[in-house]
């Protein structure tokens, strides 16, 4: 499944970067097409090391490959009339390194791995050029997400005043005073469970050594996570002032939360990712 469309430059040449199910492919289409001199994938693909080095990466990353037909194409790598396409490669040993895709924004594109070694055949510079240019872009796309994320998590505290002031006009008159407290906790915990599927106390225990650096469980929240708190601290606050009981929020927030996750991660999977400090996200679930 393609995503998103993310592109480096190097050598003035723009080269397009997609993620095809969650892994980052590089198009060696656009490598080539401004290179000096007569260079194709084709003839990369002849290569006795280029068909080695993708029998090694196949074999590591790839549990369906098929290492029988691989062994066919190895014996016949040499001889004057081996020839071998993308296509070819990808159908006969199920290989997943290599794309090769139709269309205006289609051609042959490469695991990132895959494409660092093709650059190497262009020469040893390009290939450092096109790593130094992938880290860019990765830095850029990692301090973006901080930023976003700072941004969802001072716009949730913001509505979760929206949400305590309800609490204080609706519950707070008809408890116990020195109950009050307890009743704010009470309530954001609802929002916890409908979300994370813990209470905060529940987040402390299975996470002791970020609960000592006074980290809370919504510290962990992924930018998705963020963005559905700020709509269920809203909703929440209508449910308390519409003076529907704590149980029956809960499994309304529970599906609303559901819902707005599911939605919102066919959009941009990366924004599920759970947060762990500024520069480190971990898949969600992890």
């Amino acid at each position: 499944m393609f995503k998103k469309k993310r592109q480096l430059k190097v050598d003035n040449t723009e080269i397009a970067v997609r993620d095809i199910d969650g892994e980052d492919y590089i198009s060696l289409t656009d490598i080539i097409k401004n290179k000096d001199g007569d260079f194709f994938i084709s003839d990369w693909l002849r290569n006795r090391n280029t068909v080695e080095f993708l029998d090694i990466w196949e074999r590591m990353n790839n549990p369906t490959f098929n290492y029988g037909e691989s062994a066919i194409i190895k014996g016949k790598v040499g001889l004057n009339n081996f020839k071998l396409s993308v296509k070819e490669w990808c159908e006969r040993t199920n290989a997943i390194g290599l794309k090769a895709t139709a269309g205006r924004y289609g051609g042959t594109f490469a695991h990132k791995d895959i494409a660092f070694e093709f650059g190497m055949w262009i020469s040893p510079a390009f290939k450092l050029y096109l790593i130094k240019d992938y880290e860019r872009l990765k830095q850029i796309e990692s301090n973006q997400y901080q930023l976003e994320w700072d941004m969802r998590r001072a716009l949730a505290s913001a509505t979760y005043t929206i949400h305590t002031d309800a609490i204080k006009e609706i519950i707070i008159p008809d408890t116990i005073p020195w109950k009050a407290g307890y009743k704010y906790a009470s309530e954001a915990d609802i929002i916890n469970l409908a979300l994370f599927g813990m209470t905060a106390a529940g987040w402390r225990k299975t996470n002791p050594e970020r609960a000592k650096r006074g980290e809370n469980i919504r510290d962990s929240a992924s930018i998705n996570e963020l963005l559905v708190m700020e709509m269920l601290q809203v909703q929440s606050a209508e449910l308390i002032r519409d003076k529907v009981d704590a149980q029956t929020r809960l499994e309304i927030l529970r599906q609303s939360a559901k819902q707005k996750l599911n939605a919102l991660a066919k959009v941009d999977s990366t924004k599920a990712l759970k947060h762990l400090n500024d520069t480190t996200y971990l898949e969600s679930g992890e």
